[in-house]
């Protein structure tokens, strides 16, 4: 029997959506069997274990949820200010398509992080090696800064792009009445607010 490229990535998109909902502990291969419209045996044939397409579901997330900033990192032709516009705006485009993404990559790296880190291959790497820290650092030194890192700069701009979006359900009930199009304006809003918060703590002039 020969693996059909069409199958293999309609059980992936099913798990993929399985187990960010539900997370690796109550997902079951039955679950993404179902989602997928197969039946048990054709998922066991394309993936041994429900192990197997977990680890393929994780570090293809985790491609995507980093991925999304990587090469804007890195890029030595884009200056800070307008870096930190792309990273907000594109965090809070991308997870807000997929709000589950960030929660499951998260709580399954705190459920198993030695297992993960490993087999997604990030075991011994740091995420301070990139141009966008040394842009950080060097406009820190340049306005004398205190007691502030490239690191808090990052967590601060990922966390606030991103945590609205994750805790959309909450926020809804907590500032009623908040209804689809209130929210929408909130979200467009901290496009450019976020960024404003960044430069005005480190000191950017526009």
């Amino acid at each position: 029997m020969e693996k059909d490229i069409s199958t293999e990535e309609k059980i992936k998109n099913a798990a993929r959506k399985v187990f960010h909902e539900k997370g690796y502990g109550q997902a079951r291969t039955r679950d993404i069997a179902e989602e997928a419209g197969i039946n048990l045996a054709l998922l066991n044939y394309y993936f041994r274990s429900k192990e197997k397409l977990f680890d393929i579901i994780m570090k293809e997330s985790l491609q995507e949820m980093f991925g999304l900033i990587v090469n804007l990192v890195n890029a030595e032709d884009i200056n800070l200010s307008d870096k930190i516009d792309m990273i907000v705006a594109r965090y809070i485009d991308s997870i807000s398509k997929n709000p589950n993404l960030p929660l499951f990559v998260l709580s399954e790296i705190q459920a198993n992080p030695h297992k993960i880190i490993e087999n997604v291959g990030l075991k011994g790497k740091s995420i301070a090696n990139n141009f966008l820290f040394k842009q950080i650092q060097e406009q820190i030194d340049k306005k004398g800064i205190k007691g502030v890192t490239p690191l808090q700069i990052f967590i601060n701009i990922v966390s606030m792009s991103i945590f609205p979006i994750v805790g959309k359900p909450l926020l809804m009930n907590l500032h009623a009445p908040f209804g689809e199009k209130e929210y929408e304006i909130f979200i467009e809003e901290r496009k450019a607010l976020i960024p404003q918060w960044i430069k005005m703590m480190l000191q950017i002039d526009e």
